[in-house]
């Protein structure tokens, strides 16, 4: 539906996202580590089925072959969060969290907003594992907790303008209550009407409950909801105008004077 390209929200409580930054890099090591460009293809599925989260494992309903249990089942909750099936699902989804997870992180605190986004990604997969509890797939991506990133920037700065990119076509600055609304609200409509896509909606709808939830209780004290204030891009300056009062047309001793005031 949209893409976003950047907003105009300054940090107020933070100097560096440092988690986001990590978190990105972080993400974009395992994919090079473990995805198609560096990894053997043995390795790479190995990888996926060991730290991506399967529902049937996670539930009894199945089991890994011993060489294939990298961490405990509990552990793919989170660990599923950091791989990536190729470079466009890395890149929007790293884009989403560059966007929008800085101000997140600002109104958390690094620590509790960490915690914020591990929950996210756990909800994203407990979610995803109670709608498909028999799938032997392995769920992969970044998108639950993302999911959960960008409530909290709804709930938090829904009045700030993001340009994004509408159908992926047309550049538009808009109050980020537009475009994540429709967004929010696309995810539960395409878990009611696809729930069997290849897309994990069950995910991202969890990622966006628990986001919406968790926001409220480990923001900063006085961190308000619903930010009111309206932040302008940085590089426009607001100037006070000052009234001048009007020149006559010819000066006291009868010289013509130029727009600027002065004797022609």
């Amino acid at each position: 539906m949209f893409i976003p390209l950047h907003d105009a929200n300054a940090l107020k409580h933070i100097k560096v996202q440092y988690v986001t930054i990590g978190l990105i890099l972080i993400n974009i090591i395992a994919w090079l580590v473990t995805g198609p460009l560096l990894a053997p293809e043995s390795f790479s599925n190995a990888t996926l089925m060991g730290l991506g989260y399967i529902p049937a494992v996670s539930f009894d309903f199945a089991r890994l072959t011993p060489e294939l249990i990298l961490v405990p089942d509990e552990a793919t909750y989170v660990t599923y969060a950091f791989l990536h099936g190729d470079f466009w699902h890395l890149a929007s989804n790293m884009l989403f969290l560059w966007v929008f997870g800085d101000n997140v992180e600002d109104a958390l605190g690094h620590v509790r907003y960490l915690i914020f986004y591990l929950l996210c990604a756990a909800a994203g997969a407990l979610v995803h594992g109670l709608i498909n509890t028999a799938s032997e797939a392995p769920l992969i991506g970044a998108s639950g907790a993302i999911s959960g990133v960008v409530a909290a920037y709804f709930l938090l700065h829904p009045k700030v303008r993001v340009w994004v990119l509408v159908f992926f076509r047309i550049p538009l600055p808009l109050p980020a209550f537009i475009p994540l609304a429709l967004w929010i609200g696309q995810q539960f409509i395409m878990l009611v009407i696809d729930p069997e896509s290849g897309i994990s909606w069950g995910a991202h709808v969890g990622g966006i409950l628990a986001g919406l939830l968790l926001v409220v209780f480990l923001r900063r004290r006085g961190v308000p909801l619903f930010d009111r204030t309206i932040v302008t891009p940085r590089a426009v300056e607001h100037v006070e105008a000052t009234a001048v009062s009007p020149q006559p047309p010819h000066s006291s001793d009868g010289a013509k004077r130029t727009p600027w005031g002065r004797p022609s």
